[in-house]
């Protein structure tokens, strides 16, 4: 099929590369004319493992094209993804969807024959409805379907390979069957293809996110109470976990959550709730506990090092907001790091995606390109971000302080093994092994 994809960041980059990979002609277009320069020369504008080599691969075999000229990439295509972003409104829960609204208009400015246009940005509920009516007289050219992306950080390719489920919501059922088309290469793998109305697709998405959310909440709350009553966080999630009526994913305490989809989707969910005078209050919660967790982090730091932080070294160990990605957005790193750094710390980080610009301004913040030049002489190293080459490390051999601690908010390493080499390791939600000691 002939694909168009408005918008070249993670979802419509990832999604129209691994399109063109199962067989069809994808054009990905974007206004921004330099990432469509650096697309055509090899150079992917984000990080995510494999994609690099699978863009080469279509990108050779004429299948996948990069494009600033947006009425030509509509006019050669059949269907019409919308994946630009919809991001939070500054200083409010609502949703900024003035960039799905902008591709609708250019739609329905360029559009010479029917066209299938299909939001795959996570949308409000009836943003399809308002879709249509921007579509005015010329709607009956268009159908408008909602197919929500799925994909996670870092397992984006395999998520799309392989996903748990595909969901198609639409108003009229005969395009049900375009799509399974479409579809057809992973459903032939054993994908569940899932139909609904197009306002159910719109709610799917956010409601799964906001679940996860959840999930990502109660056990980081529950982590709070365990370091206070001496219990293993890790033995409520893997006795939780067990019972399949739970499941074990997204059991894992450590900092607040953050990326590109919960923070803003759960606020997105609530605001769209609140339209309709509907009072999602456990959603509410969720949303302010993950807000909070900042404070309660900070203040465990200055229960390790002391209220006084100035000149005390401080190394980060990842600042992205999960590993195998170089996105930033909501991670705990971005308010930390300020903090520590007003505060007097003196504060450096490695990250395995690279240098961060936002941090560049900060005074005394300093990147570091390697594990060992980055812990050397810390007082206190903070593992925050769960990077594959940061769970075997011999900090005695690389830190050279006598008195360093270890704040492993990942709990990546245990309290047996830091304690057996005489470090002071605290972590999240587990008995302090420090107080043990005295």
């Amino acid at each position: 099929m002939n694909l168009c994809m408005i918008g070249t960041g993670y979802v419509g980059l990832v999604s129209g590369t691994c399109f063109a990979d199962i067989g069809n002609k994808v054009i990905c277009v974007d206004k921004d004319k330099n990432k469509i320069e650096k697309l055509n020369s090899g150079i992917s504008p984000i990080y995510e493992p494999g994609l690099d080599e699978l863009i080469k691969k279509n990108y050779s075999a004429k299948r996948l094209f990069f494009t600033s000229n947006i009425k030509k990439a509509i006019n050669l295509s059949d269907i019409i993804f919308i994946c630009v972003g919809t991001p939070t409104k500054k200083g409010s829960i609502k949703v900024d969807l003035s960039y799905v609204y902008k591709c609708t208009k250019e739609i329905l400015k360029y559009s010479k024959k029917k066209k299938i246009v299909v939001t795959k940005s996570t949308v409000p509920i009836g943003t399809g409805d308002e879709i249509e009516k921007l579509l005015g007289k010329k709607k009956k050219l268009f159908t408008v379907i909602s197919n929500p992306e799925f994909l996670r950080e870092g397992e984006a390719i395999r998520d799309f390979r392989y996903p748990d489920r595909i969901v198609i919501g639409s108003n009229e059922k005969k395009q049900f069957n375009i799509m399974k088309k479409l579809y057809a290469p992973l459903i032939n793998k054993g994908s569940k293809f899932f139909t609904t109305s197009r306002r159910g697709a719109e709610l799917i998405k956010y409601a799964s996110n906001a679940f996860l959310a959840t999930k990502i909440t109660f056990i980081n709350e529950l982590a709070n109470l365990c370091e206070k009553s001496g219990v293993n966080i890790e033995d409520i999630s893997l006795g939780m976990g067990s019972d399949n009526r739970i499941g074990s994913r997204f059991l894992r305490a450590g900092p607040a959550y953050g990326g590109s989809c919960f923070p803003k989707d759960t606020k997105g969910l609530v605001s769209a709730a609140e339209r309709y005078k509907i009072n999602l209050s456990v959603v509410k919660s969720v949303i302010k506990s993950n807000q909070d967790r900042f404070n309660l982090l900070t203040k465990r730091i200055h229960k390790i090092l002391g209220s006084n932080l100035k000149n005390k070294r401080i190394s980060f160990l990842g600042v992205t907001f999960k590993p195998n990605t170089d996105d930033m957005r909501d991670s705990s790193s971005l308010k930390m790091i300020p903090y520590l750094t007003k505060k007097g710390a003196i504060v450096t980080y490695y990250d395995p995606s690279g240098e961060k610009n936002v941090f560049k301004k900060i005074k005394n913040c300093f990147y570091k390109k390697d594990i060992k030049s980055n812990c050397f002489g810390s007082d206190l190293i903070i593992l925050l971000t769960e990077w594959d080459e940061f769970k075997s490390i011999n900090f005695k051999n690389i830190v050279k302080n006598r008195k360093f601690k270890v704040y492993d908010l990942r709990n990546l390493y245990t309290a047996e093994e830091m304690k057996k080499n005489k470090i002071k390791y605290y972590s999240v939600g587990r008995p302090d092994i420090n107080l043990a000691r005295k």
